[in-house]
């Protein structure tokens, strides 16, 4: 637990890996110090991770969740869980053709589901994963909107959806007197890539952050969290090269004054991304493995880069 002295991090704990490649034990002891540093919200779903489980379906990551929450009774008070529904494969081996989507009756059992896996009453951020356009935007919102009612969900959030289906969606749940989605989560890091291309792991076509999409998040007060915020580590680990989709005239210009900003700090290229994204209002989600690579990370949250800095790294493309 934090104490009276330390400051709430902005910064969001990604548990994708927990329980398949990342052991219980170290999950556990990624749980606890994140905690220990002031970390708050904990991001999961129902499909984790499916892909690299024995069963080919996901929950391991909400079990081990679960099991970290029953350990540690006291964390209940200071952490948050966010968890996603509707991207579940049905069968081991369906996905993405054949998947849990967006109607009510699969968000409902999808709830019921994570509620059991980590042993809780309520989910403070339930996140829509990917859209199911075989599902009316409306007949989703109004399965939420039920969800908040009782109390079951107390936000809700979209993920790797377009900026028309969130604002239909906000729409209809403001005519039901019902809580809006507030927050969008999407693949977003300081590079961009080469339009029309899609960042490795992400397979979704409105999955990475655009600039319509800031631009209607910030108009609504709408929360951004970027999943991959560090490239998997590409931006410090020279042994891990920036994916090809980032390869472009533009890079070069934004890697020399992520350079120049980092050199000047004595601080690593990763810790400036962050510190960046910070700066513009987005939340990144750390998804790492390891105990130094979270204290890295969480260092970060206290960089404030200055005006000048903005500017350099922000500067055209």
């Amino acid at each position: 637990m934090t104490t009276r002295n330390t400051p709430v991090s902005p910064l969001v704990l990604g548990a994708m890996s927990f329980g398949t490649l990342v052991d219980e034990e170290t999950s556990f002891a990624l749980l606890d110090r994140f905690v220990e540093r002031g970390g708050v919200w904990i991001d999961t779903a129902d499909c984790y991770s499916f892909w690299a489980s024995d069963t080919g379906q996901g929950g391991a990551s909400e079990e081990v969740l679960g099991r970290w929450l029953e350990a540690r009774p006291h964390a209940r008070r200071q952490i948050r869980i966010s968890t996603k529904v509707g991207a579940e494969p049905l069968w081991p081996g369906s996905w993405p053709e054949h998947r849990a989507g967006l109607s009510p009756r699969a968000i409902r059992a999808a709830v019921e589901g994570s509620l059991e896996r980590l042993g809780i009453d309520r989910i403070d951020l339930l996140w829509l994963h990917q859209e199911d356009r075989t599902v009316a935007i409306e007949e989703t919102v109004d399965a939420l909107a039920a969800l908040t009612a009782d109390a079951t969900v107390s936000r809700v959030g979209a993920s790797n959806h377009p900026a028309w289906r969130i604002e239909r969606a906000r729409a209809h749940a403001k005519s039901l007197g019902s809580t809006p989605i507030d927050a969008l989560q999407l693949n977003s890091t300081y590079l961009r890539t080469r339009p029309g291309t899609l960042p490795p792991g992400v397979a979704h076509p409105f999955g990475v952050l655009s600039d319509e999409q800031r631009d209607f998040a910030v108009a609504n007060g709408i929360e951004i969290w970027a999943y991959t915020p560090l490239l998997s580590g590409a931006y410090d680990n020279p042994a891990k090269p920036v994916p090809e989709v980032y390869e472009h005239p533009g890079t070069a210009r934004r890697l020399a004054a992520l350079d120049e900003v980092s050199d000047a700090r004595g601080l690593g290229r990763g810790q400036i991304v962050l510190a960046w994204q910070l700066a513009r209002g987005i939340r990144p989600i750390l998804g790492g493995s390891k105990l130094d690579q979270l204290e890295v990370a969480m260092d970060a949250a206290a960089i404030a880069l200055s005006v000048d800095e903005i500017a350099l790294l922000d500067g055209p493309l």
